[in-house]
């Protein structure tokens, strides 16, 4: 098992580029088993999640070709074994998007139950409800989802209790052949379901209203092929950002999009972060200072994104003054502050509230990695950090960041990464 060796004390300088959505690409795979025709995907991320998704959608039957300049062709007019097994579904929660796509298309779907990061409950129920209201016949036993439609899924008027990303990903697919008219109320907003309802429509589909809380789909016959390009990951850029705020560093992310991470930039800007925009890219300069300590409560886009708390947890516990961060997404997306406090974090959890006083310097320890934006925080630690700090079980990491080691020390961070 890999672990990250990370010396502190170097001030990240210059410039790295961001990968595409991990978040976004993941649904837009899935979203190619909606057609019979060549789907050329742009400006895919080179990780462990997209390696398992495209596995998954090989042993349906679908061909997959990998080019160079980061694209991926996928045709899925072969798909003839709608199953997703538990030996690829239990790394990953997005892996039940496939559910949606392979009912609308095929009719039926056997999908395991999925797994992915322990950061607390994310039931399926709202997949389940939606595609059951749009005419599915739906049963779970041995921990698979067994799911069936006669005649084809049906438009249906569905309003959330709770945003949830991947169910209005999941419906929205799925209403993307039904027949009729389908609702989505109280619909997760996120930039990632902008991008796969864009990448829907580029194939034919009648998708409006992403990007708010109510989304109508108009089914239609047939998706077709086409070519699409993958939006850049607004988590890999806040999570260098926030590398170069903790180092007192200045750094340029190229390849990204500012109005992708507003609230995170606005929290930098708090810490005493300098940030300019530009067309494609994102500058940060701290000047050498040490950030200050910045509260903040988690909340659906475009609130602050709960995949950003880790790190910004990382910045308390060195940064000038006290914060607060509240998580109110996941219950128990709190384990990485565990881990910190072996490397001399003064973190007070109480319930879904952490409290952090900062401090001047943190210590290297042997640190183990939860879930994957934990793994980033313990890195982001280790920047800091006096001594070397070993990170454990970095496949967390390897999940969602494209050569982080590689990335860093680009910027002059002194990282490598070592078989155990």
């Amino acid at each position: 098992m890999d672990k990250h060796l990370i010396t502190g004390g170097v001030s990240l300088q210059g410039e790295v580029r961001i990968s595409g959505a991990k978040n976004s690409v993941l649904p837009i795979l899935a979203g190619c088993l909606l057609t019979d025709q060549r789907v050329i995907i742009k400006n895919v991320p080179h990780l462990n999640d997209v390696t398992t998704i495209m596995k998954l959608l090989g042993q349906m039957g679908a061909k997959l070709t990998i080019s160079e300049g980061l694209t991926i062709e996928v045709e899925a007019g072969g798909v003839d074994n709608p199953n997703a097994p538990y030996e690829l579904v239990r790394t990953m929660r997005a892996s039940i998007l496939v559910l949606g796509p392979l009912l609308a298309k095929h009719g039926r779907a056997t999908v395991s139950l999925p797994g992915g990061c322990a950061i607390g409950p994310r039931p399926v129920d709202f997949h389940v409800q939606g595609l059951a209201k749009m005419g599915a016949e739906i049963t779970v036993e041995g921990g698979y989802i067994q799911a069936q439609v006669k005649g084809g899924l049906k438009g249906a008027h569905i309003k959330f209790d709770i945003v949830s990303v991947t169910g209005t990903e999941n419906l929205m697919m799925a209403a993307a052949l039904a027949k009729g008219t389908t609702i989505i109320e109280n619909a997760a907003r996120e930039p990632e379901v902008q991008d796969l309802a864009n990448f829907l429509n580029t194939l034919g589909a009648n998708i409006q209203g992403h990007g708010t809380d109510t989304i109508v789909i108009e089914g239609v016959k047939a998706l077709s092929g086409g070519t699409y390009t993958v939006l850049p990951d607004r988590v890999e850029t806040g999570t260098y950002l926030v590398a170069a705020a903790m180092t007192g560093g200045r750094i340029v992310t190229k390849s990204t999009k500012g109005n992708l991470l507003e609230a995170v930039l606005q929290k930098l800007e708090e810490a005493g972060a300098d940030i300019s925009l530009g067309e494609d890219w994102i500058s940060l300069d701290m000047r050498g200072n040490r950030p200050k300590a910045v509260d903040i409560q988690t909340a659906p886009f475009p609130g602050f994104p709960t995949d950003m708390q880790a790190q910004f947890m990382a910045l308390n516990t060195i940064a000038i003054g006290k914060g607060t961060l509240v998580e109110t997404v996941f219950e128990n997306r709190f384990m990485h502050a565990h881990e910190l406090r072996r490397m001399g974090a003064n973190i007070q959890l109480n319930g879904n509230t952490a409290f952090i006083e900062g401090n001047s310097n943190l210590n290297a320890a042997p640190v183990m990695a939860t879930d994957l934006r934990a793994s980033a925080s313990l890195v982001l630690a280790g920047l800091v950090a006096k001594g070397t700090t070993i990170v454990d079980r970095i496949y967390h990491i390897d999940r969602g960041y494209e050569c982080i080691e590689e990335k860093l020390a680009q910027l002059g961070a002194i990282i490598k990464r070592v078989a155990a």
